[in-house]
């Protein structure tokens, strides 16, 4: 994503990184924070919350990650924010990116702890995209530490904005997916 890009989806100004990505070992303490989190958006949602599955590196037993808890919501329809928003607000997440574009994402972050919260229609592909890539990395250690050593390499790097980071795992993330859809392919032939 360009700099142009990232200004045009962000809600507000754009946080700038402008260095390396942080990245900590494991934390036993995040499936109990995403647990926390988990009843905290459901009980401002209700029934509007679909599915909240906690995502992203945090959710990978053993791999090092930002200190960021992702989690992933699904409701009826992510373009419809009034619908979502007003109580997610109260609860302390503000929105910062809107991609219409792309699968109707809405991206919320909230601090104590730090979440990222992406919001996503139900049955947006993205959705389980991002669970076949945990789910995997979870029962693949080559995978894992492959993944976790192209973090290594990329988070020392100086970027300018965290998505710059974010984006240049891409190609890593696909490869994993491929192994893991046609592992996911072969299982359900059985």
């Amino acid at each position: 994503m360009s700099d142009q890009q990232i200004s045009e989806v962000t809600v507000g100004i754009p946080t700038r990184l402008d260095g390396p990505v942080l990245l900590v070992e494991y934390d036993e303490r995040w499936p109990q924070l995403f647990a926390r989190e988990a009843g905290r958006i459901k009980g401002a949602l209700g029934a509007r919350a679909l599915r909240v599955e906690h995502v992203g590196s945090t959710s990978v037993l053993g791999l090092l990650a930002k200190p960021i808890l992702d989690a992933v919501l699904e409701v009826a329809d992510s373009s419809e924010e009034r619908s979502y928003l007003p109580p997610l607000e109260r609860e302390g997440y503000a929105l910062r990116i809107r991609e219409p574009a792309w699968h109707e994402h809405r991206l919320l972050t909230r601090r104590d702890p730090e979440v990222n919260l992406h919001v996503f229609s139900s049955g947006s592909s993205e959705v389980a995209r991002m669970l076949l890539f945990r789910d995997h990395l979870r029962s693949h250690p080559a995978d894992r530490e492959g993944y976790a050593q192209a973090k290594r390499d990329l988070a020392r790097r100086v970027w300018m904005f965290r998505q710059n980071y974010a984006d240049a795992k891409t190609e890593i993330i696909s490869e994993i997916l491929s192994r893991a859809a046609a592992g996911s392919a072969g299982s359900s032939s059985r």
